[in-house]
């Protein structure tokens, strides 16, 4: 983990040291790599942790929001253009992939692409050669893309909404990155680490995450993922004077799961009943033994003795629901 704490990647959940693995051994190639995740997840962390670990390294890492591109200047602002090849173009310019040479163009929301840019980049990912708009000379193009979407590009694609063959193109190596939701205390983990960096940032004594407020980041659904925690630390930081953080912003774990229960109850009735049983039994399930094994930091023998189950029976339930146990001795030690 220590490579990749440089790149702000950081945590001891299983599904996300498979992405720092990934991240390593895609790092050592140049093939296109395709990050996908929910807003917050940390794709350009890791496209730039792709970018400096390997040998690209001492070249640009160019991000591009494919948002911000204007349909009528995409083929311009990638490939740039020529004096003279438009009204407004008094002064030849290189685009972006230029200015990329030799490192890496980091292609950020690709989703949001129109169809006609989705065919232009297509065409150059066919070969990696373009002409400057306007010029007379096809060049070479000595880059790695890396692309990213918030969005699941295969579903857009069987909608018709993204092209399956530019799908398959920029679908050579892929990452998913797991909502924070999903990533035990890692949580926790990283709301320490943001506390020793504003620390160290406004010269301010040390402060420590109360303990109630540990199971509340824990509970927290996060759907802004690291950065709505990073964000929360910041400002919580900021406005606590003692030593110690309470989160009073997050709403209390009580609370949130009556809401929850509320939330579920208007839509109960959309399912049959045996389903809708299964699926609350699980839901109740899974968040038992996220706090139980929070609070025993990870030790089954105690969490099944403070539950009344069998060691062996809810070792199966840990594996039925995903999670490590090892990810909560390794959070616990880092808190």
């Amino acid at each position: 983990m220590e490579d990749f704490a440089e790149f702000n990647l950081v945590g001891h959940s299983p599904a996300f040291l498979e992405v720092l693995e990934l991240t390593k051994r895609f790092s050592g190639c140049d093939a296109t790599v395709l990050l996908q995740g929910e807003t917050g997840t940390g794709k350009e962390l890791v496209a730039r942790a792709i970018h400096y670990l390997g040998a690209r390294r001492d070249f640009p890492f160019i991000p591009v929001n494919c948002g911000a591109l204007p349909d009528s200047l995409v083929e311009s602002e990638l490939f740039g253009h020529a004096r003279g090849a438009f009204t407004d173009a008094r002064d030849a310019k290189q685009g972006l992939i230029a200015e990329a040479l030799g490192g890496t163009l980091f292609l950020d929301e690709i989703e949001v692409l129109t169809p006609k840019a989705q065919a232009t980049l297509l065409r150059f990912l066919q070969d990696f050669e373009y002409r400057p708009v306007g010029g007379a000379v096809v060049r070479d193009a000595n880059v790695r893309i890396i692309a990213a979407s918030n969005a699941n590009l295969e579903e857009l694609a069987r909608e018709n909404r993204f092209r399956k063959d530019l799908l398959f193109r920029l679908n050579v190596l892929a990452v998913d990155l797991p909502p924070l939701r999903k990533r035990g205390r890692d949580v926790v983990l990283l709301a320490e680490r943001f506390l020793r960096r504003l620390e160290r940032q406004y010269r301010k004594p040390r402060k420590s995450i109360h303990p109630d407020a540990v199971v509340r980041l824990l509970d927290h659904e996060w759907p802004g993922n690291v950065r709505e925690l990073e964000n929360m630390i910041h400002r919580e930081f900021l406005m606590t004077d003692g030593p110690v953080v309470h989160l009073h912003c997050l709403a209390p774990p009580d609370e949130r799961r009556k809401d929850a229960r509320e939330a579920a109850l208007s839509r109960i009735t959309e399912f049959r009943f045996q389903e809708a049983k299964a699926n609350a039994i699980a839901r109740f399930e899974r968040a038992y033994i996220v706090e139980l094994l929070s609070r025993t930091h990870g030790n089954i023998s105690q969490a099944a003795r403070i539950s009344g189950k069998e060691r062996s029976r809810l070792g199966k339930l840990v594996k039925k629901y995903g999670l490590e146990r090892t990810s909560f001795v390794q959070g616990a030690e880092a808190a």
